[in-house]
Parts: C-alpha cells; sequence; structure tokens
C-alpha cells in the first residue's frame, strides 16, 4: 500500500513509519519540521513532506491508499484535533479511498462498574490540569466521527499509558478501558503501530473505534 502518516515524526508517527516501511509499504511521513523530517530511516520507498496538514487537499489524500493521523499539538490548541479530523472528512466526503485512520485518546474509553468515561477520572487529577483539554478534545474528535457515514474511517484508542516503546502481544477491545493480567492499562507506540497495520491489512472495523492494549 502506499500510506501518508500524519504527524510521522512523534512519538505514534515514527513507530508507525518503521512498521510500515518493514512491511514493504510506501510510506509519505508529513511532518511540520524538516530537521525532525530528516532524522527518519533511511528508505527507498519512504518520502518526507515538511506540509501542513491542514493544507492537505483532496487530491492530495486520494493519491494514497491510506491515510493515518497521529498529529499531536500542544495542550493550549488541543482543538486541533478535532479541526483536522473535520478537514480531512470534509476533503473526503463520499469517497471509499483512502481508507484513513484516526488515533485517538483513552479519556473516551469507559470504565468502572458505571462504566463512565475515563476522561472524567483524568479530570480528577490535579496533575492532569496542563494537559487535560488533549483528551477532552479528542472525545469531541470520536463525537464527531460518529457522526460521519460516507468517509471510509476507523479510530483506535490506546489505553491509559501511551508510551513510548517496541510492539508486545496485544490485547483488543471497543469501548472499555483495558487492563491485562497485571492490571496495567499501557499501550506502546510500537503496539499501536502494528494494530494500526494489521487493520489496514485486513480491515475488521468500519466507521468504528476500538481500543488495543499491551498483553
Amino acid at each position: 500500500m502506499k500510506i501518508m502518516i500524519i504527524g510521522a515524526t512523534g512519538m505514534a508517527g515514527s513507530a508507525l513509519v518503521t512498521e510500515a516501511l518493514q512491511r514493504g509499504h510506501q510510506v509519505i511521513a508529513l511532518g511540520r519540521s524538516t530537521d525532525k523530517l530528516a532524522q527518519l530511516p533511511t528508505n527507498p520507498n519512504l518520502t518526507t513532506k515538511a506540509q501542513d496538514a491542514f493544507t492537505l487537499t483532496r487530491e492530495d489524500l486520494q493519491a494514497v491508499d491510506a491515510v493515518i493521523d497521529a498529529f499531536a499539538t500542544a495542550p493550549a490548541q488541543a482543538y486541533r484535533h478535532v479541526d483536522l479530523a473535520a478537514h480531512l472528512v470534509s476533503e473526503l466526503r463520499e469517497t471509499t479511498t483512502p481508507r484513513v485512520a484516526f488515533i485517538l485518546g483513552a479519556g473516551s474509553l469507559q470504565t468502572g462498574e458505571d462504566h463512565h468515561l475515563f476522561v472524567h477520572d483524568i479530570a480528577k487529577d490535579p496533575q492532569a490540569a496542563s494537559f487535560l483539554s488533549v483528551p477532552q478534545n479528542q472525545l469531541k474528535e470520536l463525537n464527531f466521527l460518529r457522526d460521519v457515514d460516507n468517509v471510509n474511517w476507523f479510530g483506535v484508542s490506546p489505553a491509559a499509558d501511551f508510551h513510548a516503546g517496541p510492539a508486545v502481544p496485544a490485547i483488543l477491545g471497543t469501548d472499555e478501558l483495558l487492563y491485562n493480567a497485571q492490571q496495567v492499562s499501557a499501550t506502546s507506540a510500537g503496539t499501536m503501530a502494528v494494530t494500526i497495520l494489521d487493520e489496514l491489512t485486513t480491515p475488521q472495523h468500519h466507521q468504528t473505534r476500538f481500543t488495543v492494549a499491551d498483553k
């Protein structure tokens, strides 16, 4: 496949670039920093582009088989998660190609006996005040996507602790925050990358969100 990765120099994006190249896909890595893009692995199947994702056109997007939105931004501009999803959807209305994958937050997952949103637990932590706007806006992003029925999209949420690291065996779920047998709720960037590439290779989810955690 030909895959465009938005936010290719970030934690999740760089893991996705590595995994996609290892599988032999052609990758267009999109980022805002030429210097950071230059640090991605040298590969004949890799093309890097220093481009604002908000300038992507329908023609740009339909030149590939899949688009992965691994966009990250400062908490003060967390609303841009929603804005970028809206831009991509607007450009791709009434299309089936490319398939668009969105990395969503854990905050939109349910947890506890009452199945409350995990973002409410995050909000109770005083130390989360500086980044709370990110999971809040990723919840808004998911709610927006859930009303989109004429674009070929899916979303993936990590577990509570989304961190850099290699892929490990995974457990998948739907809308509940996942914990492994040791009661740890974590997802590595490598595990997320493998999960998204597996879904692009063998589609199992259409216009819905699912979740992945390290086993």
